[in-house]
């Protein structure tokens, strides 16, 4: 199979979730045109949601061909097939991109997509978390995170937005920096041998925080939904506002201790998390921890928390872009 051929007129690229997939087609690698969203749950495949949307195009534009396509989507490659337990159907390259009518087909890390995308993000489409002295425009190697279903992380390595070196940073170990964290901890190691990240940093981490918190102010648990937490902050719930001003500290340390490890110069922020709880995180728990993690004159580099709906898309454009020209025999990936 031929990965990605320079031939084709245009690029069909996606965006695929546990629940929804997002679909849009690019000639430039750059602007995204026609995006539809989907729900995976109203197809057979992923090669009929590729094949649904690469017809309804071919309705519209007479003679345009989507041969190529690049699918950003959680998970990673085990040879052939996508080892992803969130959504609904199995997924072999190969036998998609026959079925799709594809001459080639790429699935690149979800969130390795949103740091090719990082670059041809709109400096107004940026909000400050922690500001520079002087915005200087994209600093690489940029840090780019966000917390989700899990915590993903990567760094885009280039002003292309070419270059990007994934990381399992969510599956790391969370470190706990005061007393209320390690009582947190202490609980939740109770239920899982290795207590990484993302058991904290994430939508569901957020819902093991509240729970966790319950359980020391000797209160049952009543929150169903991250969403529910969000809410009963904004409605002056004490516990629901200790469990957001914990979440955003916490992850003010997680984001500095990586930026150290990484050399990052510059830090965005994604993630659907990031947005639903971006009065907690602008509100100064995140902000300190941040900086006060940076001693001995160090300077904290910039964080940037991101409101761009489409990260995914143009990311997976932007991969096209930079590597239509590459030829092989076997599915161009990015290892998660």
């Amino acid at each position: 199979m031929d990965p990605l051929r320079s031939t084709p007129q245009a690029c069909l690229v996606a965006d695929v979730g546990g629940t929804n997939a997002r679909l849009g087609w690019t000639r430039d690698g750059r602007d995204v045109q026609q995006v539809v969203s989907y729900r995976c749950a109203d197809f057979v495949s992923l090669a009929d949601i590729l094949l649904h949307y690469a017809d309804a195009v071919a309705v519209q534009h007479a003679g345009l061909r989507l041969r190529d396509a690049v699918v950003a989507i959680a998970g990673y490659l085990d040879q052939d097939r996508l080892v992803n337990a969130n959504l609904p159907w199995d997924v072999s390259v190969a036998l998609t991109t026959e079925a799709a009518g594809l001459g080639s087909l790429a699935l690149i890390n979800d969130f390795g997509a949103v740091a090719h995308a990082i670059p041809g993000v709109p400096r107004h489409a940026l909000v400050s978390l922690a500001p520079p002295r002087q915005d200087q425009g994209l600093q690489v190697p940029a840090l780019v995170l966000g917390p989700g279903t899990g915590l993903g992380a990567a760094l885009c390595l280039d002003q292309t937005g070419a270059a990007v070196l994934l990381s399992e940073a969510g599956h790391a170990a969370l470190a706990a920096n005061n007393e209320k964290e390690c009582d947190v901890l202490s609980i939740l190691s109770k239920r899982w041998q290795h207590v990484d990240s993302e058991r904290v940093l994430s939508g569901p981490g957020l819902m093991n925080l509240a729970e966790a918190l319950c359980g020391l102010a000797g209160e049952s648990p009543c929150y169903e939904r991250p969403e529910h937490v969000v809410s009963a902050a904004r409605a002056g719930d004490a516990i629901a506002q200790e469990t957001l001003e914990i979440f955003c500290g916490w992850l003010g340390s997680q984001v500095a201790n990586l930026a150290l490890t990484l050399g990052a110069r510059d830090v965005y922020l994604a993630g659907g998390v990031t947005t639903h709880i971006a009065p907690f995180l602008h509100a100064g728990h995140f902000r300190q921890r941040y900086a006060g993690t940076f001693i001995a004159g160090r300077v904290p580099p910039p964080v940037w928390r991101i409101e761009h709906g489409q990260l995914g898309l143009v990311g997976a454009a932007s991969y096209w872009h930079a590597h239509r020209g590459l030829r092989s025999k076997t599915a161009v990936k990015d290892d998660a």
